[in-house]
């Protein structure tokens, strides 16, 4: 019965896709290819989504990728819809992370030899640039950018080969952040703070704009950021971090994680900002519970941007929530072969990734129906 359920949601989420195909064709494959993407698989790519619709070569997979009719960015839309759908909530915590994919060669659209936090190393990879919806019902991937560095939109012809738009120049990740955020605000989707790691909390036109738009913040920053307390004192953040008195600490648990509760010493202090309308600002801080093996308990710091009443637990919660990009990725790539993919242009990686960000939305919806299955079973027996 849970697996007639979960069959049942895909066929009704392809149907809601189904005005973004011009022809039958190719919706039937993408639902083909969807299905197979979580279909176990040891390797997702062309040859193996084909096998398993029964088609003798990979062609029409990745005609599907490469220029099917079909619209990528509109089907992206209706990821997040369906996402908002299902686990919708008011409360909910936008996240914006990125991630590599390792690929050879110097063919594939915005690769080259750059820093990848998923290898923790510098690799020849491609960036994407993504944002999660993580409610207490669930977290998706809900939108994606490419990343193209300056030694590809500064060489048009090599862009050009790859499929990438004359139109699209350089833009650094943080613009790239703030594209997704426009359009996620243009849906109008209910959520109540946006978080992300130190790369985009360093980029100061991030939070401006962010505050231009009442976004609330909870975004993370070096040890030696500079910044104003309201006492126009500025200083390092960490050295007015351990200014505090250690009454300032409380222990709070923020989220599960894979050993347990994840639980830190959480401190806070307003720090200088526009406090109007009813708004704060306040520079966070995360200190682990045991030292590391220099004897060190590390810490974490953030600037935050929210209203006036904020509570430190609501800071540290928003801080905790950006975990759940990770775990959308590791899910993807392990569950919906978002880093499978075996194509080089612009179109086809937006393709793909889209497609695999359709197949984790329905994973998680699907969970939530098979839960509220099982809810009404329970009542009934």
């Amino acid at each position: 019965m849970v697996l007639d359920r979960i069959v049942a949601e895909l066929d009704s989420l392809m149907s809601k896709i189904g005005s973004r195909f011009t022809r039958c064709e190719p919706r039937a494959r993408a639902r083909e290819y969807v299905a197979g993407l979580t279909a176990g698989l040891e390797r997702k790519n062309g040859w193996t989504l084909a096998e398993r619709a029964g088609e003798g070569c990979p062609d029409g997979m990745q005609r599907l990728l490469r220029k099917a009719d079909w619209d990528v960015d509109g089907v992206r839309d209706d990821v997040r819809g369906y996402v908002v759908e299902y686990l919708g909530d008011p409360e909910a915590v936008l996240a914006g992370d990125e991630t590599g994919f390792l690929k050879k060669g110097t063919k594939s659209a915005g690769v080259q030899r750059q820093y990848s936090g998923t290898a923790g190393r510098v690799e020849n990879c491609q960036i994407g640039v993504f944002l999660a919806y993580a409610s207490k019902h669930g977290h998706a991937l809900i939108d994606r950018e490419l990343y193209v560095p300056v030694s590809w939109t500064s060489d048009r012809d090599r862009c050009r080969d790859a499929g990438i738009p004359d139109d699209v120049g350089f833009a650094e990740k943080p613009r790239l952040m703030i594209a997704m955020l426009e359009r996620a605000l243009a849906a109008g989707i209910p959520f109540a703070w946006f978080t992300a790691d130190e790369a985009y909390g360093q980029a100061g036109y991030l939070r401006v704009w962010l505050e231009s738009q009442d976004v609330f913040y909870v975004l993370a920053t070096r040890c030696d950021q500079q910044v104003a307390t309201r006492a126009d004192r500025v200083g390092r953040v960490d050295e007015l971090i351990a200014e505090l008195a250690p009454a300032s600490w409380q222990r709070l648990a923020v989220g599960a994680g894979a050993h347990g509760p994840r639980e830190y010493d959480w401190a806070r202090r307003p720090i200088d900002g526009a406090w109007a309308r009813g708004r704060g600002h306040w520079l966070l801080a995360r200190k682990s519970l045991t030292p590391n093996s220099k004897g060190e308990f590390e810490i974490a710091y953030y600037l935050c941007y929210g209203p006036h009443a904020s509570r430190l637990v609501d800071l540290a919660f928003t801080a905790g929530s950006r975990w759940h990009v990770e775990e959308a990725f590791a899910q993807a790539k392990g569950e919906a072969g978002l880093d499978h993919y075996q194509v080089r242009s612009w179109r086809a990686w937006h393709a793909h990734i889209t497609l695999s960000m359709l197949a984790l939305a329905w994973l998680a919806a699907s969970k939530t129906v098979a839960a509220k299955g099982d809810s009404a079973s329970a009542v009934k027996t």
